[in-house]
Formats: C-alpha cells, sequence, structure tokens
C-alpha cells in the first residue's frame, strides 16, 4: 500500500467484513465444533495473510499502525481471528526481512495469498520465556544437510499451518549461545514430523495449540533462514516489537467487545424500575471500562508508530503489550461485574470474554518479562528520554 487513503479503505473493508460475517456469528462458532473454514477464507480474499508481505510477492504491505488496527477489529468481532494471523504474519516478515532471494520467492506468494499458513516453533517443555536454553538441535551431516530432534510445545496453530519457523541449536557449544542459534524452515509432511497432542484449553478452542515432535528430521542447508547459521537468535527478536503490539491491538479489541456488551446490557438490563446505567455504581465500572481501554489504544498506536518509523521500540511494545493485555483483564472482569449473573452463563459473550483475556498476559513473553525489559530501559539506557520522563 502506497497512501493514506487506500490504508483507511483496508481497514473499512475489514470492519465490514467483521460487523457483516463475524459479530453475529461468533457466539454461533464458538458454541460448535466446526473449524470456521469459511471465515479463514474470507480472511485471504482480504488479504489479510499477505498484510506484511511486500507487493511484489502479492502481499498488502500495509504500514504497523494498519496492521495494529486490523488485529483490533479482527479481535472485537471475535478474538480468535487474530490468533489465525499472529504467528503467520511472524513467518511472512521473518523470510520477507531475512530469507534468501530464493526462500522468498518460493514462500512468500503462497503465505500472501494464505495457501499456506504459517506458525513458529519455540517453545519447549524446558525452555519458555528463556529461548536460548532449548534443546533441539539441528546436527550438520556430511553432505551438508541437519538433523532435527527435539520436542516443542504450546505452538499455535501447529495442526493447521502448513509452514514453520523451528528455532535449533545448529552449534551447542557456541559462545555466547544466541550465536549457535538458527531458524530453519520446515514444511508440513516431511518425515519424521508429527504433532504429538494438542492441548485442551479454558478458552480459544477453534486455535489449536499443539505439541510438536521432530525425530531425525532432515533437512537441506538452504533451510536456514538467510541462508547462514547462527543467526536466528538476532531473527527472531527483530520481530518480537511487531508481534507484542499485534498482541496489544488484539487484547484492545476483546476489550472493545466487552465494553460494548456492558453499554448494551446496562441500558436494557432493569432494577428497581430503571436501566441499570441510571446507578452510579454501574456509571463507575463503566467510566473506568473507557478510560482503560482509550490508554491501550492510545499507547499500542504510539508504539506501532514508533516502530513503523524505525524507531527503537522494545520498550514501547513491552508497555502497549503490558498495559493493553491488563487492562484487557480488568476491563473483562468489570464486565461481568456490570451483567452480574448473567455475565456467568454462556448465553451472553462476556462469559467467552472473561475466559479469554488471561491468555493475552501470558504470550508474546509473559508480563512478567515485558516489566523486566522496561525497567531494564529505563535503568541503564535512554527508555526514560525517549518517552519524556526527563
Amino acid at each position: 500500500m502506497e497512501t493514506d487513503d487506500q490504508e483507511a479503505m483496508f481497514r473499512d473493508a475489514v470492519r465490514r467484513f467483521v460487523e457483516r460475517d463475524v459479530t453475529p456469528n461468533a457466539q454461533k462458532i464458538e458454541a460448535g465444533e466446526e473449524f470456521p473454514q469459511w471465515l479463514v477464507e474470507e480472511m485471504a480474499k482480504l488479504g489479510l495473510f499477505g498484510m506484511v508481505i511486500p507487493q511484489e510477492y502479492g502481499g498488502v504491505d500495509a504500514k504497523l499502525t494498519t496492521y495494529a488496527a486490523v488485529m483490533e477489529e479482527l479481535s472485537a468481532g471475535w478474538s480468535s481471528l487474530p490468533s489465525f494471523l499472529n504467528s503467520h504474519g511472524s513467518v511472512s516478515g521473518i523470510i520477507t526481512q531475512y530469507g534468501t532471494p530464493e526462500q522468498r520467492a518460493r514462500y512468500l506468494p503462497k503465505l500472501a495469498d494464505g495457501s499456506m499458513r504459517g506458525a513458529v516453533m519455540l517453545s519447549e517443555p524446558d525452555a519458555g520465556t528463556d529461548l536460548q536454553s532449548i534443546r533441539t538441535t539441528a546436527t550438520r551431516q556430511a553432505d551438508g544437510s541437519y538433523v532435527l530432534s527435539g520436542t516443542k510445545v504450546f505452538i499455535t496453530n501447529g495442526e493447521r499451518a502448513s509452514l514453520f519457523l523451528v528455532l535449533v541449536k545448529t552449534d551447542p557449544k557456541a559462545q555466547p549461545t544466541k550465536d549457535g542459534i538458527s531458524l530453519m524452515i520446515l514444511e508440513k509432511g516431511t518425515p519424521g514430523f508429527s504433532v504429538a497432542r494438542l492441548f485442551d484449553k479454558m478458552a480459544f478452542k477453534h486455535v489449536d495449540t499443539a505439541e510438536l515432535l521432530l525425530e531425525d528430521v532432515r533437512l537441506p542447508a538452504d533451510s536456514i533462514v538467510g541462508g547462514v547459521p547462527g543467526r536466528g537468535f538476532g531473527q527472531l527478536m527483530s520481530t518480537l516489537e511487531t508481534g507484542r503490539v499485534a498482541m496489544a491491538a488484539t487484547a484492545v479489541g476483546l476489550a472493545r467487545s466487552a465494553l460494548a456488551a456492558s453499554l448494551s446490557y446496562s441500558k436494557e438490563r432493569k432494577t428497581f424500575g430503571v436501566p441499570i446505567a441510571s446507578h452510579q455504581a454501574i456509571q463507575i465500572h463503566l467510566a473506568n471500562m473507557a478510560t482503560k481501554l482509550a490508554a491501550a489504544r492510545c499507547l499500542v498506536m504510539e508504539a506501532a508508530r514508533v516502530k513503523e518509523q524505525g524507531g527503537r521500540a522494545d520498550m514501547l511494545a513491552g508497555m502497549a503489550k503490558l498495559y493493553a493485555s491488563e487492562a484487557c483483564l480488568e476491563i473483562t472482569g468489570e464486565a461481568m461485574r456490570v451483567h452480574g449473573g448473567y455475565g456467568y452463563v454462556s448465553d451472553f459473550p462476556i462469559e467467552r470474554m472473561y475466559r479469554e483475556a488471561p491468555l493475552y498476559v501470558l504470550t508474546e513473553g509473559t508480563n512478567e518479562i515485558q516489566r523486566t525489559i522496561i525497567a531494564k530501559r529505563l535503568i541503564s539506557g535512554d527508555g526514560a528520554a525517549s518517552i519524556g520522563i526527563y
């Protein structure tokens, strides 16, 4: 995309899609067992799977602020939808930025049109946040190929994705450790690669979360992203800011829905002969929810703007993810209070939203990690000055 008008048109098209096809059906889809493939196909038609991919490969090449706005819109309709896109966007972004010309030509067009869906294989049973402690190895063979062995857990879209970026140690003895870590491209169907199990979760049941096994998986040397081993950790870290902004925007979308549902319910539900919106106690909840929502959105868009313009955004992205996810958790809790007993039953969407909200404080780096990142920048770098504290 090249102009602000085009970006606005794209956002408007997504909003119309959500209002027409998603919001009216979200509760029904959530209650059913069938995977909503038709929604995924509509998202592909809109170009959503190609948002971060250059136009020369069939993508949209949207700005990060637009990407964040789209993630919010999708989440406001049904918070599972962004989960189909976020890790896919990370795969697309890494291959776009770091892939060899051959890797970009081979994979980006298929990622852009949604015929390939991407997922990132990072976490392991004994390595969650501390990715340098992963145990999955890629051992080089005499013919130059690599044999991968290990287990990855909590992989979003692990069953339905068809293209994976897997974080491995190509040199377990490297010092520093990060210099021995690589990202490798793995296609579904490769011998030795399998789904061990799917996790049963308290929410997001239509988003598959898998444990994946790598049992002597052989990959050619040109499967390493960028073609040079030992650069995977840096490649991954450079994309985390975008992922955290996207996750924060998703939390804002869910919080927006919770507020909208609470406003609607409080105007219709009556006690003592008047709508409960007339009671000061309910008004306090609504005011708190709206204020937190507005602040969260502003922080998300500021982080997106700084990143988009090439500035350092690790602290801002961490702040956005931290604040938006905590605000979402609080807003859905207040929405439950507004709805009273009705909020606890599945007839109303608040019950679902209340179960979904905790995910955002855990994923894309826990909020404890975000606080650590923010504090380190404040203490040792130019973090305070960058946000105008002094």
